[in-house]
């Protein structure tokens, strides 16, 4: 049985994680581009938040973690539209290079602590009180913001340009759009929502690791893909909230998981499964439909 903390747990990690599902959906789905900075961008959030709130700036740290993940996804995009490279390349290329570039923010340590640090989550307490769902309220918040703004801004001139060049950049670059400007402002945009998740987590768990972006490109697809096989139809806020939707669900996946007793250290492994799951579903139930339309065809002729 679930306790209503391990409910909460996961409700706030599910929306915090949330940013990064909606950065995938923004690269992977809408620009058609498979970005694999996420992991660096991930930790280069954590890494600029954490300092920054160590020194006593816990709101300006979301903000420069926000514009240090704008940074690290303008570089993909310029090794990509401007120097030729692969868009996995560019994306590899990148989060191979953060990793010296958080090391260095972090003073060159693999992780900094912030247990008597002053972070958002801690001034919200002071608010409201401790036996608040502070954590809970920003969390939604967070989400919700993103979410909405993410919407908004691709119902724009520009945000329909950056949908156009997912969809055919020919056609695009015909209507003389410059599709190197979509693409770095696209990936902008994503990498700066995947740092923001990774600022609101350090703060959330009071510490900041170089490892705690490993592996983010695998949980923030499981999370897009069950979102897809849940809202399966529907026009771009249906999609964009179903990526927020299959965040929490996968975080309460995960809570199950740890519930019952599942080794912490294969949870990569059951990402990997429910993320594949997720993607052979259309295939595995049009395999189920056809195998019971033939057993029915069978029966029908016996008769």
């Amino acid at each position: 049985m679930f306790s209503l903390s391990i409910l909460q747990s996961a409700l706030e990690l599910g929306c915090i994680y949330a940013l990064v599902a909606l950065a995938l959906f923004l690269s992977f789905r809408v620009l058609n581009i498979a970005d694999m900075t996420t992991d660096g961008a991930f930790t280069l959030g954590c890494a600029v938040s954490a300092t920054a709130a160590v020194a006593g700036h816990p709101f300006l740290g979301l903000v420069l973690a926000m514009a240090a993940g704008a940074a690290a996804g303008a570089i993909t995009a310029l090794l990509q539209t401007r120097l030729g490279v692969p868009s996995i390349l560019a994306g590899i290329v990148t989060n191979t290079g953060l990793y010296t570039v958080n090391l260095a923010i972090m003073g060159f340590s693999s992780n900094v602590p912030m247990l008597k640090t002053t972070t958002v989550f801690t001034l919200l307490q002071d608010v409201l009180g401790k036996d608040s769902p502070y954590k809970l309220l920003i969390a939604v918040v967070v989400a919700a913001l993103a979410c909405g703004a993410l919407i908004l801004f691709l119902g724009t001139r520009l945000g329909l340009s950056i949908r156009a060049t997912g969809d055919n950049p020919d056609m695009v670059r015909a209507s003389s759009i410059n599709t190197a400007f979509t693409i770095l402002v696209g990936l902008c945009v994503s990498n700066s929502l995947t740092a923001l998740s990774g600022a609101v987590l350090a703060q959330y768990q009071r510490s900041a690791d170089i490892n705690l972006g490993t592996g983010m490109v695998v949980i923030g697809l499981a999370s897009l893909i069950i979102g897809e096989t849940i809202f399966a139809r529907g026009g771009l806020w249906v999609k964009a909230i179903g990526a927020v939707g299959g965040s929490i669900l996968y975080r309460f996946i995960i809570a199950l998981a740890l519930r019952a007793n599942f080794p912490s250290e294969c949870l990569k492994l059951l990402s990997a499964i429910i993320v594949g799951l997720a993607i052979a579903a259309p295939t595995i139930r049009g395999k189920v439909a056809f195998a019971n339309r033939r057993r029915a065809a069978k029966r029908e002729g016996g008769r």
